[in-house]
């Protein structure tokens, strides 16, 4: 019974982190439209959201600032790399459109069973089953749109999905005994950190933010509460699981594009968008792969320390 609430739990947080990034890219489209830079606005939204969660912590559980050093080099790093993930994929985000971007970056748990494979960890059969099952869906999402997609910045957003896959891997060996926020705090500190250089560094002009101020603010909300609910999955479910039920965010970004930002699917993207959600349904009946907490892989010096 344990462990079916423990899967539950994952499912729902995994869930929740969905609608989240489904919704980041939308407004992150909205402010780049309002000519905001890629950098400014990857940059203000993580650094708001670092706020929001420290503030969280401090105000309500201050004890999961608590970190060990491995566990704390886990999250600098997965920080780091995903800071840099999230500078190409809003530099992809200001050249193709919303939806088509979030397609593309729906291959992330393919990349995600590579770092797996890597770091020799085991993958279910019926994990492969549903990753075979989302290609067809994706060729159909990508290849059938009304309109040529900007092929540099479809190379950023598979760049942003390498690296967010690698970050997600990271942090689940951390997350076997770290909390879900210690390693959310952290790993947002250093994506801030990341971001907020870059930004100094490629984008001198000061950000104008007369009109983006609200789509920024919001972003910056669905960033703190997708990185918690994020974490809570992964430690619930493992990387794939959670990577794999993420992709339902593809579904929300396409159709809250289509109603607010006038982008269009043709009968074939919705049929690849079906196959998605079927996707989606196959979740209950996937049981959860036993990851090991002390590999011998690429990642194995963040194993937690032994007692």
């Amino acid at each position: 019974m344990k462990k079916f609430t423990a899967q539950g739990r994952g499912i729902i947080a995994g869930t929740a982190s969905a609608v989240f990034l489904g919704l980041s890219p939308i407004f992150g489209k909205i402010a780049l439209l309002q000519g905001v830079s890629p950098f400014a606005v990857v940059a203000i939204r993580t650094t708001l959201a670092l706020f929001f969660l420290f503030c969280y912590l401090f105000l309500t559980n201050r004890q999961y600032f608590y970190i060990y050093p491995i566990g704390l080099t886990g999250c600098l790093i997965a920080g780091l790399i995903n800071g840099i993930g999230s500078i190409f994929y809003y530099t992809a985000l200001h050249r193709i459109d919303a939806g088509i971007g979030q397609l593309i970056y729906s291959f992330y748990p393919l990349f995600m069973v590579f770092w797996l494979l890597l770091d020799r960890q085991s993958v279910s059969k019926f994990t492969v089953i549903r990753l075979i099952l989302v290609i067809p869906g994706v060729y159909l999402l990508l290849n059938n749109s009304y309109q040529g997609i900007d092929y540099l910045g479809a190379l950023f957003m598979l760049i942003a999905a390498v690296l967010y896959a690698l970050h997600l891997l990271i942090t689940q060996r951390v997350l076997y005994d770290v909390p879900a926020p210690t390693v959310a705090f952290y790993t947002l500190a250093a994506m801030s950190v990341t971001v907020v250089i870059s930004f100094l560094v490629m984008d001198s002009s000061p950000p104008q933010l007369e009109r983006a101020v609200w789509p920024l603010l919001v972003l910056a909300v669905i960033t703190f509460l997708s990185r918690i609910s994020l974490f809570y999955g992964v430690k619930h479910l493992g990387g794939i699981q959670t990577a794999l039920l993420g992709l339902g965010e593809i579904l929300i970004t396409v159709v809250i594009a289509q109603a607010v930002l006038a982008e269009r699917l043709t009968p074939l993207q919705w049929v690849g968008a079906s196959v998605i959600m079927l996707n989606w349904l196959l979740l209950t009946y996937d049981k959860k792969t036993a990851q090991k907490p002390y590999g011998k892989g690429f990642l194995h010096w963040l194993d937690p320390p032994s007692l």
